[in-house]
């Protein structure tokens, strides 16, 4: 299971050791299938997840989770792994927020590519699947870590709208945020917003899929907006063992 995380390694070490400029991964900030809305959720696998899921499921829509391995609680602990299989196996998209949420513009180029595949290795233990997008924290890359990202064959994932509730808005704030943004009505939406929040699981998760959809949005992944692949390989989910910790 573990041999292409390996295999990534290695490529990162005889890159870096080239002395040419390396390739760097691409950087989505926008869907490209018109009317369609990505909504995205940092920071989990956190408790209000599987409200965010069924509020989506229940609107016949589709979410993208961005999961850290060791941010508000460790990957491996027995009900952050049940939050990962619940957004998994419910059709959401996961994808790498990286492991311990550190801004990757202040680290090593070692250092980024431990913060990658870290969590890489967790969600293909998890759930079987090897991530295709990564979202750094805080938005923040640069040089170092989009040459990381495309070794271990990442897309880099930003957005165009952000609700604003990492940063204090109120719930009322972020819903006008919204009717802010169907009232433009661009041609697609890529939304960020935070599992680890209250409110934005239970106020503004349901007015912003009523608002959007209303204005004619199929609120669909990341990878379904984009035309690209949600994986790089999908498979068996491993078994519990001592490997199995932060």
């Amino acid at each position: 299971m573990f041999v292409r995380a390996l295999f990534t390694v290695l490529l990162a070490v005889l890159a870096y050791a080239t002395p040419h400029r390396r390739q760097e991964a691409r950087v989505i900030t926008s869907c490209t299938k018109p009317n369609t809305a990505a909504l995205t959720f940092d920071d989990g696998p956190w408790v209000y997840l599987y409200d965010v899921s069924k509020a989506l499921v229940a609107a016949n829509a589709t979410g993208t989770f961005f999961f850290n391995g060791n941010n508000y609680a460790c990957i491996y602990d027995e009900d952050s792994v049940k939050r990962v299989q619940y957004a998994y196996q419910h059709g959401h998209q996961v994808a790498s927020h990286t492991w311990s949420h550190a801004d990757l513009t202040t680290l090593t180029w070692d250092q980024i590519h431990d913060e990658m595949w870290r969590v890489e290795q967790a969600l293909q233990k998890i759930v079987g699947a090897y991530p295709a997008f990564m979202r750094p924290p805080y938005g923040n890359y640069n040089d170092l870590v989009l040459q990381a990202s495309y070794i271990r064959g990442q897309v880099v994932a930003i957005w165009d709208f952000d609700s604003g509730d990492s940063v204090g808005a109120t719930a009322a704030q972020s819903e006008s945020s919204y009717d802010q943004l169907v009232a433009r009505h661009p041609s697609t939406i890529l939304a960020l917003n935070h599992e680890t929040y209250e409110t934005t699981a239970h106020q503004v998760l349901p007015y912003a899929i009523q608002k959007l959809q209303a204005a004619g949005y199929k609120l669909v992944s990341l990878a379904e907006c984009t035309g690209l692949p949600a994986y790089q390989s999908v498979g068996a989910p491993g078994v519990r063992d001592s490997t199995w910790h932060c």
